[in-house]
């Protein structure tokens, strides 16, 4: 590798650190034709910087210039740093090389946009229809979606990257204009829905044509900024739910805002990442998305925020104890799902095991579930008779005292900012 190519990399993968929304699940690109890689459960690794950020595939910008003037980006125009552009062929030398070399299990690229929409995404197009054509490159590639690019360039790009996704960056319009006046929403819900539409489309044709090319195999994505704005966990996650219902989306990301500015709209240099904020968002998304939760039920008026001592999931558990206590051995599947310390895996072996007989708590234990933290909100064949039912605020006592978080170690001063 030249020393020119050396700088540009060190450059660009370092601008690429702050987008999060790099997961690789859900492709099922196979190899064909002798080709390199195979994105077909490919084990794609992970690894995570200091600050809790995932740093996987070969993630790195085409190029750090950008038209743009956003407060929260590194990349913004008025920022002085160092530029760097890397060339189609560049971009696809390093691939192979560092694919070849098992460095990598795929690839992850977004841009800055330069000059327009439409020329950044045809130089992203050109990256991957090479890797895919030329190299023959059947492992995983993520492409970010550049808004206001042309339907027929995302159309294509659909046909030779696994997974695309799009930033929302902040979570309300009204955030946005603080920080980005020159973007919208309105430029991120076209070529979502745009997406969307094409991947139905393509599903359909397939069941008619059996050549039909697959489109964006492992869906779409998104990512938000978290703590930057004054937004409420409410305001979050009910633009999440909104985006997820709407656009079908596989992932919505929650990244918590690194200062890299004195600007006074925003925390200030020094200030810590909400990573706390940040991982209960995740396990706010997760309860959506795995549990049956509606989001109204986890964040309303009533609670705007998400408590950060305890787990969305306990929390509810708290302020709804009229549901509970559960019979382990009587109760359908999704209200076990509900039960503070119960997982879906251990919630669906304890469904299969009770049709042998009555659970006891030996046998729940066994299973896997958190029985310390459960035991509060559940009943089985030899659960212990109490001589009073303890009040919310009792119980989230004993189990605080029993139960430690990493991430209370973390100073909460951004959390308080707004």
């Amino acid at each position: 590798m030249s020393e020119r190519l050396r700088e540009k990399l060190n450059i660009l993968a370092d601008a690429a650190k702050y987008d999060v929304s790099c997961s690789s699940s859900g492709s099922d690109r196979k190899n064909t034709n002798k080709g390199v890689g195979n994105g077909h459960h490919s084990g794609i690794c992970h690894t995570y910087t200091e600050d809790g950020r995932c740093v996987s595939l070969l993630k790195i910008l085409l190029t750090n210039h950008c038209i743009f003037d956003c407060a929260y980006c590194v990349s913004r125009r008025s920022n002085d740093i160092e530029r760097a552009a890397f060339t189609v062929d560049e971009v696809v030398e390093l691939t192979m090389n560092f694919y070849r070399r098992n460095y990598i299990e795929g690839l992850f690229l977004s841009s800055g946009i330069f000059k327009n929409a439409d020329f950044t995404m045809e130089r992203l197009l050109r990256v991957v229809k090479k890797l895919r054509l030329e190299e023959n490159y059947n492992g995983y590639i993520h492409l970010k979606t550049i808004p206001g690019a042309s339907d027929e360039l995302i159309t294509e790009a659909g046909l030779y990257a696994d997974r695309m996704s799009i930033n929302l960056e902040m979570p309300t319009e009204t955030g946005l204009k603080l920080l980005a006046p020159e973007k919208s929403h309105q430029d991120v819900i076209k070529p979502l829905g745009f997406v969307k539409n094409q991947i139905i489309q393509f599903k359909e044709e397939k069941k008619l044509i059996k050549s039909v090319p697959k489109f964006v195999p492992a869906g779409q994505s998104t990512q938000m900024v978290i703590g930057a704005t004054p937004e409420t966990d409410k305001e979050i996650m009910y633009t999440a739910a909104n985006f997820y219902k709407s656009f079908s989306l596989k992932r919505v990301y929650y990244s918590g805002y690194i200062p890299i500015s004195n600007d006074s709209r925003m925390p200030i240099l020094g200030t810590q990442p909400p990573l706390l904020r940040e991982n209960r968002l995740y396990q706010t998304d997760w309860l959506m998305r795995f549990y049956g939760f509606d989001v109204r039920e986890l964040l309303n008026d009533a609670n705007p925020h998400l408590d950060t001592d305890i787990d969305p999931k306990l929390s509810w558990a708290l302020r709804n104890m009229q549901h509970f206590p559960v019979d382990i051995n009587t109760a359908d599947y999704q209200m076990i799902l509900r039960v503070p310390g119960i997982g879906v895996g251990s919630a669906q072996k304890i469904v299969q095991a009770r049709k042998f007989g009555k659970l006891y708590i030996h046998q729940l234990k066994k299973i896997g579930i958190a029985y310390n933290r459960a035991k509060h909100f559940i009943t089985c064949a030899d659960s212990p008779y109490q001589l009073k039912d303890f009040q919310s605020h009792e119980i989230k006592g004993f189990i605080l005292a029993e139960s430690q978080s990493k991430y209370l170690k973390t100073p909460s001063n951004q959390i308080l900012l707004f």
